[in-house]
């Protein structure tokens, strides 16, 4: 892990050098024999198992953006950091190698404050008396890489006014199996890990409770989130990558094609169908809406992270994988003039299903 720096030091703030270590320390862990040289030299080195290829995945978030200061605990924009990336990964049935971080912050996010809170999945109302927000953002980003033995082996490090993350996630698939969104074929079957929704449901409550019509960019963390409310938006704050369930899809060679469903169902199911160059039916009656979102959340709402892949229709699909649900909601068709390119059935009848996801600079 590098630092850009420029200009002279501040005596309140821990500085560049120290701020570093801070981070070594904390990354440094024997999670896996993947990284044979990690932080503290120019690049970090990988090693490859025979017969794998690299997957590699890039994920930016940025504050008022991807992430607001006065909602978010640190430790949920950690997690959520790093939950982006290892989703891209477990996509492609992809096994997570290593992680390199960059980061953007103000020099006050790296000051120890008394009233700071952190967060993690297990306990959103812990209080530490001697913590600064960077901490807490590595304990929930390091906290998810243990659990996915996905060390951090480098990145780099600069000032900026405006709070940002780079995540670079690196991953091993196994030598032309990878699960590509260009893969799916007439006929296949359509199906999703998980619930949908939730993550949408919990942004909104999330609002509510916050009071707040516009998030922040640069104001330190106070919202206080309730110990009734933890459950309720776990789904947003520390959203859960499908790793597991990917690779089990790769392993015995269930999945055609897959995305991660980040940008929301409808998005995300239109880029299968544009690569693929197919169309696809989608029944509503079947969809597995998270308790609390609605079928406009559960088709458009995005960040749930859930993987979306076809299979054939002879394939046996378990219904759960890693004790995680498998559903299926539809099917894959071929393309018809006059025929949307993704159709929602419903009590009411067919109807064109728009990507009405997320999309940038739209």
């Amino acid at each position: 892990m590098r630092s850009t720096h420029s200009g002279s030091p501040r005596a309140h703030t821990p500085g560049e050098l120290a701020l570093l270590q801070q981070i070594r320390t904390r990354a440094n862990r024997p999670s896996s024999n993947a990284v044979t040289l990690g932080i503290g030299d120019d690049c970090a080195i990988l090693r490859l198992r025979a017969g794998e290829e690299v997957a590699v995945t890039t994920d930016l978030s940025v504050a008022g953006r991807h992430f607001c200061l006065d909602w978010h605990p640190p430790a949920s924009i950690g997690h959520r950091t790093l939950a982006r990336g290892l989703s891209d990964l477990a996509a492609m049935g992809a096994r997570p190698l290593a992680a390199f971080l960059s980061l953007g912050l103000p020099a006050s996010l790296t000051m120890r404050s008394k009233s700071l809170r952190t967060r993690s999945p297990s306990n959103l109302t812990a209080t530490s008396s001697n913590l600064s927000w960077i901490d807490a953002f590595l304990g929930g980003l390091v906290a998810l890489a243990d659990t996915h033995h996905t060390p951090l082996a480098g990145g780099d490090l600069a000032e900026s006014p405006l709070p940002l993350a780079d995540i670079v996630l690196i991953g091993a698939v196994q030598r032309g199996k990878a699960l590509l969104r260009s893969a799916a074929r007439p006929g296949q079957l359509l199906y999703v890990t998980g619930s949908l929704g939730g993550s949408a449901a919990a942004l909104s409550a999330l609002a509510d409770l916050a009071g707040k019509p516009r998030p922040s960019r640069s104001s330190s963390f106070k919202l206080r989130i309730p110990k009734r409310l933890q459950a309720q938006l776990a789904p947003h704050l520390f959203p859960q990558p499908r790793v597991a369930q990917g690779l089990f899809l790769v392993r015995h060679g269930l999945a055609a094609a897959a995305i991660d469903l980040s940008d929301g169902l409808s998005t995300d199911l239109t880029h299968i169908c544009q690569e693929s160059d197919v169309a696809a039916e989608v029944d509503a009656s079947l969809l597995p809406i998270h308790p609390g979102a609605t079928l406009h959340r559960a088709l458009h709402g995005g960040e749930d992270y859930e993987l979306l892949f076809t299979a054939p229709a002879a394939t046996l699909i378990p219904r759960s994988i890693a004790g995680v649900p498998i559903t299926r909601i539809g099917r894959i068709l071929p393309i018809r003039r006059n025929r949307p390119s993704v159709t929602l059935l419903t009590p009411e009848g067919p109807q064109p299903l728009e990507p009405q996801g997320w999309q940038h600079f739209s």
